[in-house]
């Protein structure tokens, strides 16, 4: 069944799509939502800062990428535009692809950038100055107008919610001494810990790090120092020397408890799987869409599609495409039959997803391929979303046959 919505303009054009999305939706045995123009509150505390594919990344560096040593980094490792990467081997890359001027390290770039601004232009919660040893936060935005600095031990605290959030603003320097750390309590998780910096991050030899770096320019781990999360780096070289470096997700909520210097979970493990029958989402801005669903014979993969058009008056779009279901190994996000990403692991929403990008008065094909485990076979399910006008359109089918 194929929808088109109306073109003419006005609140009788959004009834008319409100009551074709409901109708539609009716049909095929989806649910479908079409969100309205206005904002919803603002939540008292941040949110997390959406890495969209450079979330795949434990390390994604700008001009060239350096190790000494027998670094382990534990998800992808990134270089774009530059072409340089050395000393892997002895490095390693466990759980994870090495892309080298590929597309996927181009869209994590592109990524990057969003995230970066995104976390600059967070309000501050604090203002910070000197250094940040011995002290203990909760859950906020903290930015100093100059460097950032750690001599000793930072505690932060999520007091019970696992799902809080750090977000610290450096104008220029993030600098952590020797030896120092980052310790979690409270329930907090390394994944949603961000460290905005304005210029290069250097973590001291054997201190023991927690969170995302997300640099303008370089990022240097010495000696035997140790990260949970990514080193991220816009601009400049990451460089490495014997450390080890682990992804961070967020999965199960860790128990509260005493101070920790790592996350709860191991980042290198794989997410557990979601609960449920398999399911795809999507949420793609603007627009309005229908599903489908139909059989296919039984394989171990799936597939899901989706079209996107921008209508000139729009100006360019993005949106996040989800896939969410029981058992997935991995999906591979593809844009007009290109793939732009492969996504490993599920974010803390329990969403293998990445940002689609589509440009004025563009149409474009967007589908993913869900590799999964099931015992009694895979089925295909394909939704398609065809995008007419400036509103947002969320599609969200459950598939059951």
């Amino acid at each position: 069944m194929a929808f088109q919505a109306p073109r003419h303009g006005g609140n009788t054009s959004a009834r008319r799509i409100r009551r074709t999305l409901r109708r539609t939706a009716g049909l095929l045995g989806l649910a479908g939502l079409l969100a309205g123009s206005a904002a919803s509150p603002a939540a008292a505390a941040p949110a997390a800062v959406g890495l969209g594919t450079a979330g795949n990344f434990a390390v994604l560096g700008g001009s060239t990428v350096t190790n000494t040593g027998p670094t382990v980094v534990r998800g992808d490792l990134g270089l774009s535009p530059g072409t340089s990467v050395t000393g892997f081997p002895p490095g390693q890359v466990l759980d994870g692809t090495t892309h080298v001027a590929d597309a996927e390290a181009a869209q994590a770039q592109a990524d990057l950038v969003l995230a970066y601004d995104d976390a600059a232009s967070r309000p501050a919660d604090a203002s910070i100055s000197g250094d940040l040893g011995g002290t203990t936060l909760p859950a906020g935005v903290y930015t100093s107008a100059s460097s950032i600095g750690l001599t000793g031990d930072l505690t932060l605290d999520a007091q019970g919610d696992p799902n809080a959030v750090f977000i610290f603003q450096a104008g220029s320097d993030l600098t952590v001494g020797s030896g120092s750390r980052v310790l979690l309590q409270g329930g907090a998780q390394a994944c949603n810990v961000f460290w905005q910096v304005g210029s290069s991050a250097t973590i001291g030899t054997g201190s023991a790090f927690v969170g995302n770096i997300l640099a303008l320019t370089s990022i240097t781990l010495t000696t035997s120092a140790t990260l949970d999360g990514r080193a991220l780096s816009r601009n400049g070289a990451v460089t490495l020397d014997t450390n080890n470096v682990a992804r961070s997700l967020c999965t199960t909520p860790p128990a509260a408890g005493t101070p920790t210097g790592t996350a709860a979970t191991n980042p290198g493990s794989p997410a557990p799987a979601a609960a449920g029958p398999p399911a795809g989402t999507t949420s793609l801005s603007p627009g309005t869409g229908t599903g489908v669903k139909k059989k296919a014979p039984a394989t171990s993969t799936t597939f899901v599609r989706a079209t996107l058009r921008v209508p000139r008056v729009c100006g360019a779009g993005s949106g996040m495409v989800a896939i969410k279901g029981r058992g997935i190994r991995r999906v591979d996000f593809l844009l007009d039959g290109r793939r732009i990403a492969r996504v490993t692991r599920r974010d803390r929403s329990g969403n293998y997803r990445t940002r689609v990008r589509v440009a004025r008065g563009q149409a474009a094909r967007v589908s993913a391929r869900v590799v999964f485990t099931k015992a009694s076979g895979a089925r295909t399910r394909i939704l398609r979303l065809s995008v007419r006008r400036c509103k947002v359109a969320r599609v969200n089918p459950r598939f059951t046959g």
